[in-house]
């Protein structure tokens, strides 16, 4: 039977780039010259540092401007408070959403439900699979859910025939 998986990840090559690309940026911006700004990615995770607040909220405006235009979605990003030290150092921290959270795929699922197509949806961890006699029922599903609303951002995979 075909098939297809609903995810909601975020390319960790492209967040790599977008990295870069902003570090290249804030070593030649005049603004950054002689502060401590810097910026680590790990484990999904970017580290936003600088030297007061301004700076930080500088930093972090180049950041997401980066991902942007690497085509990430700044619904999958979620931006942590800051921590101001009584110094005046200021840090952050940048998460980003890899799967489909347990409420928003009851959402979609529900949603696929309401349609009357012919399909099933089964949420399988942080993926949702959705099979169907016909190609043509998953490619409906597709785009009623491309035309939908969620708080992030879907991707389509594995379709199978």
């Amino acid at each position: 039977m075909p098939s297809f998986d609903i995810v909601s990840k975020v390319e960790t090559m492209e967040v790599k780039n977008a990295v870069s690309q902003a570090h290249k940026e804030i070593t030649t911006r005049y603004d950054f010259k002689g502060s401590d700004a810097k910026i680590d990615y790990s484990n999904d995770v970017i580290k936003l540092s600088a030297k007061d607040q301004q700076r930080l909220d500088a930093l972090y405006e180049v950041m997401i401007a980066k991902l942007a235009k690497r085509g990430i979605s700044l619904k999958n990003v979620e931006q942590c408070d800051n921590d101001v030290s009584p110094l005046g150092h200021a840090r952050q921290t940048i998460k980003f959403q890899q799967g489909i959270p347990g409420n928003d795929a009851k959402d979609i699922n529900a949603k696929i439900r309401a349609t009357k197509i012919k399909v099933t949806a089964a949420i399988q961890g942080d993926i949702i699979r959705v099979t169907g006699k016909s190609r043509d029922d998953l490619q409906k599903v597709m785009t009623m859910l491309k035309g939908e609303e969620f708080p992030i951002e879907l991707n389509f995979e594995n379709f199978r025939s």
